[in-house]
């Protein structure tokens, strides 16, 4: 009787639909793009410096240049398919983001957007492609940055994008950068812990709603894991230092070697991404780790470093003088698995 039911069950089992057990990989990719301008003046934004008779004399060869190379990132960021998630930082304008998901070598991958319309200045901006069959947008909203009330000048929106993956989930994704260390790490670090003050109220908020939160920060934060502005205000703890729970915030990439971005011949963390401790649990549904995160350090995306020694990012300028490289950050990228 035994051995019936033994071959029963067997049977049983090998005419359950294989969806049942099926898990598929999902890549998030971040990238700070360093200054991702088109040629035409904006009345209302201070972007002079990147029109053809600028002093950097930006032209639409070197903006179609841009274009590509940034498309050539993410493309080689790709494993069996192309990024499901690509956030993006220092991006102008929809005509660059246009250019770059319908007239760029990655339009082929049917990428679609958004991005914020912040207040900046300069006129950047951050964004987030996303792959529609595997990324359901549910919602969007850009999240202000209050700089009146330290006295500063405006910075970026923060972007918060909802949408649902194939096991039917609900991720959450956020999409910072951070204000500039522009007059030195003293005098510009209030402004920064506004913005994470600003980001942490929104994140408390989220996880007061979501019963099983599946979270993700990824951004150009201008400071480093251990930094006040991460560490403290925004709570984001390293993973190896911390009992990991479901609502608590940690960072994949504290502790790591290396970094994004390459300052007097040092290298540092300013390009993270931080999830919530439900992505952390083996068991559950969407599921990742600390060894899933990385910098992507591709050698066309390097150059020596004539003066330190070493490698540096190949970046578009070196000061006001045209490089021709493609920017002076490294992306990074996670990995995700998703079961359904």
């Amino acid at each position: 009787m035994n051995r019936y039911l033994y071959i029963l069950t067997g049977i049983i089992v090998c005419f359950l639909p294989s969806r049942m057990f099926a898990q598929e990989a999902f890549r998030v990719m971040h990238y700070n793009v360093e200054n991702f301008f088109d040629c035409r003046h904006d009345s209302l934004k201070h972007d002079e410096e990147f029109l053809p008779a600028s002093v950097r004399a930006w032209t639409w060869k070197k903006y179609h240049d841009k274009l590509t190379k940034i498309a050539k990132v993410i493309l080689a960021a790709s494993g069996e398919q192309v990024p499901d998630l690509v956030g993006l930082c220092e991006v102008e304008n929809t005509y660059c983001l246009d250019g770059l998901t319908r007239y760029s070598p990655l339009r082929d991958a049917a990428y679609r957007y958004v991005m914020t319309d912040s207040p900046d200045e300069r006129g950047i901006d951050v964004a987030l492609l996303y792959q529609p069959a595997t990324f359901r947008l549910v919602g969007t909203r850009c999240i202000h940055v209050p700089s009146s009330v330290i006295g500063r000048k405006p910075t970026r929106d923060l972007l918060h994008v909802s949408g649902r993956v194939v096991s039917g989930d609900t991720l959450d994704v956020f999409v910072c950068h951070f204000p500039s260390r522009s007059g030195g790490v003293r005098l510009s670090e209030p402004h920064r812990l506004l913005a994470a003050n600003v980001l942490r109220q929104a994140v408390d908020s989220l996880l007061s709603v979501r019963q099983h939160p599946y979270l993700i920060i990824m951004g150009d934060f201008n400071d480093y894991p251990s930094s006040r502005s991460v560490s403290e205000v925004l709570g984001a703890k390293k993973v190896s230092d911390a009992d990991v729970s479901f609502s608590g915030l940690y960072n994949l990439m504290a502790g790591k070697a290396g970094g994004t971005y390459r300052y007097r011949g040092e290298w540092g963390m300013l390009d993270q991404f931080i999830v919530s401790g439900t992505l952390l649990f083996p068991s559950s549904a969407l599921c990742t780790d600390m060894d899933k995160a990385r910098p992507l350090a591709f050698p066309f995306l390097l150059e020596e470093d004539e003066q330190y020694g070493g490698d540096m990012p190949f970046r578009t300028y070196k000061g006001l003088r045209y490089h021709g490289g493609y920017s002076d950050h490294l992306p990074i990228c996670l990995d995700i698995t998703v079961r359904y």
